[in-house]
C-alpha cells in the first residue's frame, strides 16, 4: 500500500505539478540562493535561488516518461523476440538466443552509453538506450514462460483440436505467460528510473536547466559540504520511487 501511494504521488507530480507547488522550477531569486529546507522551501533552494522542491516535482515528468519509454521498448521488443523463440523453436530459437547472449555480455551502462553516442543526448534517447539494454531480460523471461505454458495439457489439447499456432498463442499461451513479464516490467520501471538518473548525472540526459532528477543531483554535488539538501533530497526521492516500484514488482510475482 505504501509503495502504491508513493508511485501514485509521483505520477500526480508528473501530471499536475502545479497542484503541489506554486514556485517556478526554472526561475530563481538570487537573494534566496542556497537556503536550507524551511516551511517556504521544503527542499531548500539551489545556487541560483530556485525552489528545489518545485524542480523535483516538475522533474517527475521527465524521469517517469523516460522510464515508461524505456520499459515499453524493452517489453515490446523483448516479448516479441521471446514469443518467437519459444513458439517457433529450432533455428529461430538459436538465433534469438545468440542475440540475447551478446546483449547480456555487455554491461548495461556501457551499452546505454554506446547507443546514446549514436542517437545523441537527451531524455528520450537515454530512455531508448536503457530500453534496448533491457530487451535481453524480457526476451529470456518471455521465452521461458512461453515454453513452460506450451507444454501444458490444455495447450496440447488445443493443438489436438485443430487450432493453429497463432490462435493458440493469442488464446492460451500469451494470457498465461504474461504475468511474470508484467512483474519484470514493474521491476524494470524502477531500474529504468535509476539508469536514466545515472545517465542524467553523467551529463547524457536532459540538458540544463531541465529539472531532471539525475541532473539535479549532479548540479548539487559541488555543494555537498555546505548545502547537503541539493543532493540528498532529490536522491531520496529517486530511492523511494525505485524501492516502491521494486516492491510492487515483488507483490505481482508473489501473487502469481
Amino acid at each position: 500500500m505504501l509503495a502504491s501511494l508513493v508511485i501514485a504521488l509521483v505520477v500526480l507530480w508528473a501530471i499536475v505539478p502545479w497542484l503541489f507547488t506554486s514556485a517556478d522550477p526554472l526561475t530563481g531569486v538570487p537573494a534566496e540562493k542556497l537556503q536550507a529546507p524551511s516551511a517556504t522551501h521544503p527542499f531548500g533552494t539551489d545556487a541560483l535561488g530556485r525552489d528545489l522542491f518545485a524542480r523535483v516535482v516538475y522533474g517527475a515528468v521527465h524521469s517517469l516518461s523516460g522510464a515508461f519509454v524505456a520499459v515499453t521498448v524493452g517489453l515490446v521488443g523483448g516479448t516479441l523476440l521471446g514469443v518467437l523463440a519459444g513458439s517457433l523453436g529450432g533455428a529461430v530459437d538459436a538465433v534469438v538466443g545468440r542475440i540475447v547472449d551478446v546483449l547480456l555480455s555487455i554491461p548495461g551502462l556501457l551499452l546505454s552509453l554506446s547507443i546514446i553516442i549514436l542517437l545523441g543526448f537527451g531524455t528520450v534517447n537515454a530512455a531508448i538506450a536503457v530500453g534496448i539494454g533491457s530487451i535481453a531480460a524480457f526476451t529470456r523471461l518471455s521465452r521461458s514462460e512461453v515454453v513452460r505454458v506450451r507444454q501444458a495439457d490444455f495447450v496440447e489439447a488445443a493443438f489436438g483440436s485443430g487450432a493453429r499456432l497463432h490462435q493458440v498463442l493469442g488464446r492460451h499461451i500469451l494470457p498465461n505467460s504474461l504475468t511474470a513479464v508484467i512483474g519484470l516490467a514493474a521491476l524494470q520501471f524502477g531500474s529504468a528510473i535509476l539508469a536514466i538518473s545515472t545517465l542524467g548525472f553523467l551529463g547524457y540526459g536532459a540538458p540544463p536547466p531541465t529539472p531532471e532528477w539525475g541532473l539535479l543531483i549532479a548540479e548539487g554535488r559541488n555543494y555537498v559540504a555546505t548545502s547537503w539538501w541539493l543532493t540528498v533530497l532529490p536522491g531520496l526521492v529517486v530511492v523511494a520511487v525505485v524501492l516502491s516500484a521494486n516492491r510492487i514488482s515483488h507483490a505481482i510475482g508473489r501473487d502469481r
